[in-house]
């Protein structure tokens, strides 16, 4: 008899929820998404670099979801490493053109920007359709900027924006009231 095998099956869900970011639709059909899946001592280096971020920022949240990314089973990255523009002169990214917006000194903080609107929607329906899968698998997750922005503000992922998704096959949900289930 092999007790909860389920616990086992993180690594093989964490990248079939990944599969769902990579087949998301993306503007233009250019994929420009970034996945990774973090080993454990990875994970734990973010959680760290989440905090460190945290005393940097002054973001006190970065401490609550640095515990979560602690406390998940996996931890999953998905970025935006954009290569052009849509090329569509939107105006949404705030510039007038798209020629313009490529024309201004990028800045970067915690993500390098700006960037072409149409890619940081790919980016999100990328997240979304990842965060979707996972809730299909009954993993539980939560879509975290304070993940993505240390991967990117620390080099975890070489992305200029990200978010990361904490996965988690407990009894409880850990991201729901924030609360460990782990005994120590």
């Amino acid at each position: 008899m092999k007790l909860n095998p389920e616990l086992e099956s993180i690594e093989t869900l964490a990248k079939i929820v990944l599969t769902a970011a990579r087949t998301a639709p993306k503007g233009k059909g250019i994929d420009d998404i970034v996945t990774c899946l973090l080993s454990p001592e990875e994970k734990t280096e973010l959680a760290f670099r989440m905090e460190e971020l945290s005393e940097i920022k002054d973001l006190k949240f970065l401490l609550r979801d640095a515990r979560n990314v602690r406390d998940a089973d996996a931890v999953i990255l998905i970025g935006l490493k954009a290569s052009g523009v849509s090329s569509l002169d939107c105006g949404a990214c705030g510039f007038e053109t798209c020629k313009k917006m490529l024309e201004h000194e990028k800045v970067q903080k915690e993500f390098l920007g700006p960037q072409c609107m149409i890619k940081y929607l790919d980016l999100g329906i990328a997240v979304g359709s990842a965060a979707t899968k996972a809730k299909d698998l009954c993993i539980d997750n939560r879509i975290m900027y304070s993940a993505g922005a240390a991967a990117c503000y620390f080099e975890i992922i070489d992305a200029d924006v990200a978010m990361g998704i904490p996965l988690s096959v407990t009894g409880k949900n850990v991201f729901f009231d924030r609360k460990s289930t782990r005994k120590a």
